[in-house]
């Protein structure tokens, strides 16, 4: 049976509800109760952090936005000027701390996958944000309109002497369903897209090698992006490290190095 979403009295759009598994890494897997779609509200809903009072509204309209329908909500996302498009296609001009790398991935929605990266030891601080779109400074709800072409990712330092890139590209395929396009579980849209992200050359050449080893393993075309890392947005404060807070419900869930404990993506 369909899920309806009813954003008005005149338009309402099917959802159908999508279970995958994983291959390897069972205990970075969701299980399939928590893939509760971001999109699956029937009202605005309110996001806030923990002992937080500032609350940021999505409006039903933003939510036709995370499906793909491309509504906008903010004048000029249709028309990006050019000196716009410079700045965010431009790369990363952020400096990591001394002796440590940036990486960035997009895997989804990146509650989850900040908090599986920032289990593993090594990594030094991870950051949510928008990358790889046309627009300059997006806000959430602009990327929730489907029309900026940013993927919600993360951005991962690390120390290379305590963790391998290759480690962290391991943490990323087990994550996620790479052969997905434009959609993990119930969320919808370019923002969800699978992507890597580099910032050096070895990057590059150990997340091409990568993906020729996972498609082997798979019966079903990768439709994973890598590109350069580009400029990178931090998303607003209450998306950082959401899961580990509590998310909506208050349910802390923990960021330990080496912790095991299954994800609740929407905790």
């Amino acid at each position: 049976m369909p899920l309806i979403l009813a954003a008005s009295s005149r338009l309402a759009t099917p959802v159908s509800l999508v279970v995958f598994s994983l291959s390897r890494y069972a205990h970075l897997r969701q299980s399939p109760a928590a893939f509760i779609c971001k999109t699956n509200t029937l009202s605005s809903l309110q996001y806030s952090s923990p002992g937080s009072t500032s609350r940021r509204s999505l409006t039903p309209m933003n939510w036709l936005g995370k499906l793909g329908l491309g509504f906008g909500n903010r004048a000029g996302i249709s028309s990006v000027d050019a000196s716009s498009t410079a700045i965010t296609q431009g790369p990363d001009d952020d400096v990591p701390a001394p002796g440590q790398q940036f990486s960035q991935f997009a895997a989804g929605c990146f509650w989850g996958v900040e908090l599986v990266f920032q289990r593993v030891a090594g990594v030094k601080n991870t950051e949510v944000g928008y990358s790889q779109g046309m627009l300059h400074n997006p806000t959430y709800e602009d990327v929730c309109t489907g029309t900026t072409n940013h993927s919600e990712v993360v951005r991962v330092q690390y120390d290379p002497n305590e963790c391998r890139y290759e480690d962290l590209l391991d943490v990323f395929w087990a994550r996620h369903d790479p052969t997905s396009l434009n959609r993990q579980g119930n969320d919808v849209g370019a923002q969800y897209r699978s992507g890597i992200y580099y910032y050096t050359p070895d990057q590059e050449k150990a997340a091409k090698e990568s993906l020729e080893r996972h498609q082997k393993t798979l019966g079903r075309e990768i439709v994973t992006e890598i590109l350069p890392a580009k400029k990178f947005y931090r998303a607003e404060e209450y998306h950082q490290q959401y899961l580990e807070k509590g998310g909506r419900n208050g349910f802390k869930q923990s960021a330990a190095k080496g912790c095991n404990d299954p994800i609740r993506c929407y905790g």
